[in-house]
């Protein structure tokens, strides 16, 4: 499904119930598998939850994730530590091609068996899980945070609990983070001092429903939708202003990009600032790489130039990311050039009209994209990606006033 969107209006108003956390949700639904006392309300109803879920409470040998990443980095942990369970995880061509062996190597110094079905180092893999008595584990810091939180997540049933010492600087400790106040809310004690993660085990925890907050990435395409706007007022539910989840430092990122912010009874309004004064933005993003497309497309919608660096992790999501929005981005008729982990992006004036932007399978590429429509009619192809992680995305343009038309 194409969809060609377009728009004739600039002043932006409107409230959106955005869908639970994806991040929080999936840890969650592990936490509920290995603790089924516990009840959860406001979880997502993305693909990857779904998937999630379907894999939890199932009892197929094969389990087929699809693209869904941090499904396959929590439910491989969650595998190897259940006793007497063999499985085989597999997902999509993409998900063939997304590395898994540090964290494999990481279950075997628990004694975990784990092998592949094809390559090395990549899924399929075939878990025999296993009774875990060790204890401590060495993992590099700069790899994807769901490769730690898959660990820490299944650290309280292990028999003596985890210790986790992370080499180098960490990556997106937000999301470890998380993880960790997940568990503390459970009761579950937990330590994170220097490099050093801790978690106690626990057999059981008290009966307790946990309420999902709304997703913050989601919320990225909205704050963008503002800046682009003529004048705007969003309303978006249900967040917190002391969120866990990382992405929420969307709020002081955009502050720089006319987007004032302001919270009351588990809602947030974001307003265009008037008369704002735009100028080329630096950003570092070590700890919230998923909102690096939606920056960039902002900056090439206002026709200001961005540096953004820590985007190391981007080429092992979905796609390699920085190589898609170079190329996406370069047919909007925009100078930018990427690395391994950073993105430089031309201030331009000009955009072009009708651009086929193609998504890659990957749901951010699909909406980050989008609000592009405020400058310009634009193209989105395989608009169904977002289903991945927002699958009311397109409605709740639509309820902005924005005109979507499927198209060839």
């Amino acid at each position: 499904m194409n969809l060609l969107l377009q728009t004739t209006q600039h002043n932006l108003q409107g409230q959106i119930a955005v869908t639970g956390s994806k991040s929080e949700t999936n840890r969650l639904l592990l936490l509920k598998a290995l603790f089924p006392n516990i009840t959860l309300a406001n979880t997502s109803n993305s693909d990857d939850s779904e998937v999630m879920q379907k894999a939890l409470i199932g009892h197929d040998e094969i389990i087929d994730i699809h693209h869904a990443g941090t499904a396959m980095r929590f439910l491989t942990a969650y595998f190897a530590v259940n006793e007497g369970r063999e499985v085989v995880m597999t997902g999509s061509s993409r998900m063939q091609e997304r590395p898994i062996k540090i964290l494999v190597e990481a279950l075997e110094q628990l004694g975990v068996e784990i092998s592949y079905e094809k390559e090395e180092g990549y899924p399929p893999i075939r878990i025999k899980g296993k009774k875990v008595t060790a204890s401590k584990v060495t993992l590099a810091a700069n790899v994807s945070s769901q490769y730690i939180s898959a660990l820490l997540l299944v650290a309280p049933k292990l028999e003596n609990g985890l210790e986790l010492t992370l080499e180098g600087e960490i990556t997106s400790v937000p999301y470890i983070k998380m993880t960790l106040a997940l568990l503390n809310d459970l009761d579950i004690q937990t330590s994170f001092e220097g490099n050093v993660i801790k978690v106690y085990p626990k057999t059981e925890v008290a009966s307790k429903e946990m309420v999902v907050e709304s997703d913050w990435s989601s919320a990225s395409y909205f704050f963008s939708l503002v800046a682009l706007a003529d004048t705007a007022s969003i309303t978006l539910s249900s967040y917190k202003e002391n969120s866990l989840q990382g992405d929420s430092e969307l709020v002081s990122l955009y502050e720089k990009l006319g987007v004032k912010t302001t919270f009351q009874n588990n809602q947030m309004t974001l307003v265009k600032q008037e008369n704002f004064k735009f100028e080329n933005v630096n950003f570092e993003l070590n700890n919230t790489p998923d909102i690096a497309q939606t920056i960039v497309v902002t900056c090439l919608g206002l026709g200001i130039g961005c540096h953004l660096t820590g985007l190391h992790t981007l080429k092992i999501k979905e796609t390699d990311r920085l190589e898609a929005l170079r190329v996406e981005l370069t047919k909007l008729g925009a100078a930018i050039s990427v690395t391994n982990d950073s993105l430089t992006l031309a201030a331009s004036e000009n955009i072009k009209h009708n651009v086929k932007i193609a998504t890659y399978n990957d749901h951010r590429m699909a909406m980050a994209f989008a609000p592009l429509a405020l400058k310009v009619p634009i193209v989105i192809e395989d608009a169904g990606v977002v289903s991945k992680s927002y699958p009311d995305f397109w409605n709740d343009l639509k309820a902005l006033d924005f005109e979507i038309v499927e198209t060839l």
